[in-house]
């Protein structure tokens, strides 16, 4: 079963049906969308030789054309590398080598940023809406690849604790179940209804482009690419029924915001990434009304483990309304979710540990790292790593993250890869990274730092090397850092120590 399939389905059935928008302006109907792609395909078929379960990687901002890569590379019998357009250019390098990507379609001027990190196994870096990109869609169209269930489709990057990414093999299957899913338990689509891509399309966001697709809705940008409360309520205007996902943060904003907004013209705001404080959920609820969806998922479940309904949202006069919308909500139906001891066996309600998953939206893999694999996947089971507790009602609460994750603003952020560019340095002796609660971010970065190095002279060296979110926002200098007798950095101790800092004692 190939995802691309559904494009070509309604391209037939319904080739002048609004499928992808900026703004109020429709850019390409289902029947012209469904054409570019089969002819793009074409082209990476035919122009480029590639070759059935070739790697294409996709660096770019959101777009209309995000669609038309995606389901060309899927059209093509190809893998998606859809890579977060925010990372280092060393960063991207990494990602385009180890997929060992032949093609990288990116936006301007991101190729820039590419370029000098390019591995020799790159063929080609072909810039979005340039010349050579729009003559690509001269080629002749070819049929849709047939592919297998298991195949390939999606290689979803995400940071390790060891400094380097993982990809998340995400097959056709996996993508398959996470659409009905969404369409079953947390956005019921009719023919026609929109979506707004205000998140990265290379994420969370564009994970929720497929069942959109299967169901006829419009993939909607807003004109910038970006996301501002005043655009993102522009668009609701004009697109009744929208539907957007959306980082805690970016929800915080709009309900902060003074600008006039259709509530009623909302069909959905998902949110995940990381848990929203119990007062914004609730001002979030105030503005919106009963439209708001949290989920949880890690890339490799993508978007699907638990979700919390509009309607456990909003039921204000539930006795314990307070602690489900604290909680994650109860558990997708597509899958099976345990909490488990140290030796993997279930604990009862109220009992905290490791949160597990099986299921047909878990991913098989990483890709090329299976000593990661045998890490993460035991018996069936996914080890999310992250730790948590069912009640009696079976409604699931995150409790902390096992592998010291930040998540800033819906970014993760791995301490360790933080660590080892801080320790670049020669000034710096040792270095710990924690998150900082933050009341808009979530979590900020604050490094740990012993030696006598210059909190600019790390800042930069930070701009160099990562990312720009990833950078620390304090740096604070200490004469040692808090170890256990076998010499372990002991985090609690750190982010115990930055408590007290921060309340001033």
């Amino acid at each position: 079963m190939n995802l691309a399939y559904w494009l070509e389905r309604a391209g037939r059935s319904h080739p002048d049906w609004p499928a992808t928008a900026c703004g109020a302006r429709v850019v390409r109907s289902y029947g012209a969308l469904a054409g570019r792609v089969a002819r793009l395909a074409g082209a990476l078929r035919g122009t480029f030789g590639l070759q059935t379960g070739d790697r294409v990687a996709i660096v770019a901002k959101n777009s209309p054309e995000y669609l038309e890569m995606l389901y060309a590379v899927w059209h093509a019998g190809l893998a998606a590398v859809p890579a977060n357009a925010k990372l280092h250019g060393a960063e991207l390098g990494y990602i385009l080598e180890h997929s060992d990507a032949r093609v990288c379609f990116a936006s301007a001027p991101l190729d820039a940023k590419i370029a000098p990190h390019a591995p020799k196994s790159l063929e080609r870096l072909i810039v979005v809406g340039s010349r050579d990109f729009e003559t690509l869609f001269a080629a002749d169209p070819v049929d849709v690849t047939a592919r297998g269930a298991d195949d390939l489709a999606w290689l979803f990057y995400t940071s390790g604790t060891t400094g380097r990414p993982k990809g998340a093999m995400l097959t056709h299957r996996n993508l398959i179940q996470l659409s009905h899913a969404y369409l079953a338990e947390v956005d019921p689509t009719q023919p026609g209804d929109p979506i707004l891509h205000a998140a990265p399309m290379s994420h969370g966001s564009g994970l929720y482009i497929m069942p959109h697709v299967m169901r006829l809705g419009a993939n909607v940008i807003a004109e910038s690419g970006g996301f501002e409360p005043q655009e993102i309520f522009d668009v609701v205007r004009h697109w009744p029924r929208l539907s957007m996902f959306a980082a805690p943060t970016m929800v915080k904003r709009l309900v902060e915001s003074p600008a006039d907004c259709i509530a009623e013209n909302f069909r959905t705001i998902v949110w995940g990434g990381a848990p929203m404080y119990f007062e914004d959920a609730v001002r979030a609820l105030e503005r919106f009304g009963p439209r708001l969806v949290q989920i949880y998922g890690q890339g490799e479940s993508p978007m699907t483990i638990t979700t919390l309904s509009r309607q456990d949202i909003a039921a204000r006069d539930h006795p314990r309304w307070r602690e489900r919308l604290l909680s994650a909500g109860r558990p997708f139906a597509c899958l099976e979710v345990k909490v488990t001891d140290a030796q993997g066996r279930a604990l009862p309600a109220e009992e905290t540990g490791e949160i597990l998953c099986r299921g047909d939206v878990v991913m098989p893999g990483y890709w090329n790292n299976p000593q990661a694999t045998a890490a993460s996947l035991k018996d069936g089971w996914l080890h999310t790593g992250d730790i948590g507790a069912f009640d009696a009602d079976g409604y699931l609460t995150l409790k902390d993250r096992s592998k010291d994750l930040i998540i800033s603003g819906g970014s993760n952020i791995y301490p360790r890869e933080v660590e080892e560019v801080l320790l670049r340095h020669p000034a710096v002796r040792e270095v710990s990274v924690i998150g900082r609660p933050d009341r808009e971010w979530g979590e900020v970065v604050v490094a740990y730092v012993v030696g006598e190095a210059a909190a600019k002279d790390l800042d930069a060296l930070c701009l160099s090397a990562i990312a720009r979110f990833k950078r620390p926002k304090d740096y604070v200098f200490i004469e040692a850092l808090p170890k256990n007798n076998y010499g372990k950095i002991l985090k609690t101790e750190l982010r115990a120590l930055d408590a007290k800092k921060g309340a001033g004692s």
